[in-house]
């Protein structure tokens, strides 16, 4: 079967609500096989990036900060979203910079991954910065609060094997990250260490 054969056909489409962060529409679909579904919703984010960001110490860049929809403070790396004009990477770098104070090293990109590919039509590009250093202070947008922690490698790979990072988005590029950098020698320390 080739991949055409499963395509559905919109045969209508009403846009619902259009936001600067967000914009949600609901389609009228045909199948392949002729069945028709009134109401499928698709939701409309920008692209997003994120970042597990590596000091020369070799510790790692955590942000603590209040999840509103599901009503917990979660431990996450760096992440934002790609402006206009603006690539993922140069995205990636600003918004590190903005809610660090952390810049340089050296950047590769981990992996894109796709939030839901069944209702969002976005991408997020995951990036992996080694031996960045503390330039500047925080330079956070209005409605953002958030904490940074510097964790050591083994402290957030025993978060990950505890499931104690949530966001699907930045445990994927964690796990991914591990496997090339495997925890061998390090212990977990007890509690993290501010951010100076």
């Amino acid at each position: 079967m080739k991949n055409d054969d499963l395509k559905w056909t919109t045969l209508e489409s009403t846009l619902l609500i259009e936001r600067p962060w967000l914009a949600a529409r609901r389609d009228k679909v045909r199948l392949p096989d002729g069945r028709i579904n009134e109401e499928y919703y698709v939701l409309h984010y920008p692209t997003w990036v994120n970042v597990i960001a590596e000091t020369t110490r070799g510790e790692l860049i955590m942000e603590r900060q209040y999840r509103y929809a599901l009503g917990i403070v979660s431990e996450e790396i760096c992440a934002g979203v790609v402006e206009k004009d603006e690539t993922p990477l140069h995205a990636a770098q600003r918004e590190l910079c903005e809610e660090t104070g952390y810049t340089g090293g050296q950047w590769e990109q981990l992996m894109t991954l796709a939030p839901n590919p069944s209702t969002m039509d976005n991408v997020c590009h995951c990036f992996l910065a080694r031996g960045v250093e503390k330039t500047t202070g925080q330079h956070l947008d209005a409605t953002e609060d958030l904490r940074v922690l510097l964790r050591s490698r083994a402290e957030v790979f025993a978060m990950l094997q505890q499931g104690r990072v949530m966001q699907a988005m930045m445990a994927a590029p964690l796990w991914k990250y591990f496997f090339r950098f495997p925890v061998v020698e390090e212990m977990p320390q007890h509690g993290a260490r501010m951010m100076p």
